[in-house]
């Protein structure tokens, strides 16, 4: 087998421009109207939709590579960071505040050049305490022959799928050299948003870390597209529409390692994975807009700091079923209270009980409700 990055051309990636100028275009287009319409959003609006944003793109970049983050924590460490008053904030433990700080530095600071130094600083917050769960990494370097060839694989132990295998560790050096002083570099004459997908690619295949390279990876192509947005904020993540079509990602990639320097078909699947996640744009600002004409709604009335957390929370996207024990645990208080609690915003019309009774009732939010109606 020859992979992509043992040919003598390696890596001067070429692509059909043809083929691929309907599918940019729609896409640039979309991106572009996305970022017209927010300009009608207030600041704090559109500091609400990123947040949610940064907090998916987070969560879901994890669970691709099977680590699951706890919402309220990435919420809250983002929040922090980015001087957002969400209410309380829930204690995030350091594989969290890694993972948000890797985030927030390929977004906020993406008009800064990558370098080695900085990517080694991302791997070692991703990896706080040096392990990849049981097993002992190096941390904050290159691989190092020591570790062995390196796959790329996935699914579970036992059931692993290798995909591709990347170049030696000897090589790492100088083509992580070469990658860094491409992705550093001014290249007009290609649309930024193939050059986030071309980043991915070629970053992935390099594979230069022990483990986090997904996870890097798609950090990169943040930075890469707040580039082509001149903009720190992020209104659709594309991890969120990767981690729903992981196996068609894995396939794509995999493919595409083994074939010829032409990447042709692996930038037409980019560019129809950010078309989807525009669409979950969409769903994100709708979200946001409900939230705030709920509580303009709800403007002068008195809720306790619980009912507004729980509110809150619903008006997030609370997973799952609300119970009142839940409610017990989330706003820390005994069983009773959080009866009273839900009762009185029942009584307002601003909760519903749903059909299910005894032990397991639960209860939502009334869409569109307001006081007193």
């Amino acid at each position: 087998m020859t992979y992509i990055h043992e040919r003598a051309d390696w890596p001067r990636f070429r692509w059909d421009e043809e083929q691929l100028a309907g599918k940019l275009a729609a896409v640039r287009h979309r991106q572009g109207r996305l970022l017209g319409r927010l300009e009608s959003f207030g600041i704090k609006l559109r500091a609400e939709a990123s947040l949610r944003t940064l907090t998916e793109e987070a969560i879901k970049s994890s669970a691709i590579e099977g680590a699951i983050l706890d919402r309220e924590q990435v919420r809250s460490s983002l929040a922090r960071r980015l001087g957002l008053d969400i209410g309380a904030l829930k204690p995030a433990d350091r594989h969290t505040e890694g993972v948000v700080d890797m985030i927030l530095d390929a977004t906020q600071n993406y008009d800064k050049p990558l370098t080695s130094e900085r990517l080694f600083g991302w791997h070692a917050a991703l990896f706080p305490t040096g392990y990849s769960g049981l097993h002992k990494i190096t941390t904050g370097k290159w691989r190092t022959a020591a570790s062995g060839p390196m796959q790329v694989v996935s699914g579970a132990i036992g059931r692993e799928r290798v995909h591709f295998e990347a170049p030696a560790a000897e090589r790492i050096g100088n083509e992580m050299k070469t990658f860094l002083t491409w992705f550093n570099s001014e290249e007009t004459n290609v649309d930024p948003v193939l050059r986030a997908a071309k980043a991915h690619f070629w970053f992935v295949t390099i594979h230069p870390f022990e483990d986090g390279n997904g996870r890097i990876g798609r950090a990169i192509v943040e930075m890469m597209l707040a580039r082509s947005e001149k903009s720190p904020q992020r209104f659709y993540s594309m991890s969120a529409q990767i981690r729903k079509d992981r196996d068609k990602y894995y396939d794509h990639l995999e493919d595409t390692s083994k074939s010829d320097l032409d990447i042709t078909e692996y930038l037409d699947w980019f560019l129809d994975s950010m078309d989807r996640a525009l669409d979950g744009a969409e769903i994100i600002l709708s979200d946001v807009v409900k939230k705030a004409r709920f509580w303009e709604r709800c403007a002068g009335e008195s809720f306790n700091e619980r009912q507004q957390t729980m509110l809150n929370l619903l008006l997030d996207g609370f997973e799952g079923n609300l119970t009142s024990s839940k409610w017990a645990k989330i706003a820390k208080c005994s069983q009773d209270t959080a009866g009273r609690d839900i009762d009185n915003l029942v009584k307002r019309n601003l909760l519903k009980k749903e059909a299910a009774g005894g032990r397991s009732t639960n209860y939502s939010l009334i869409d569109g409700g307001s006081l007193g109606e």
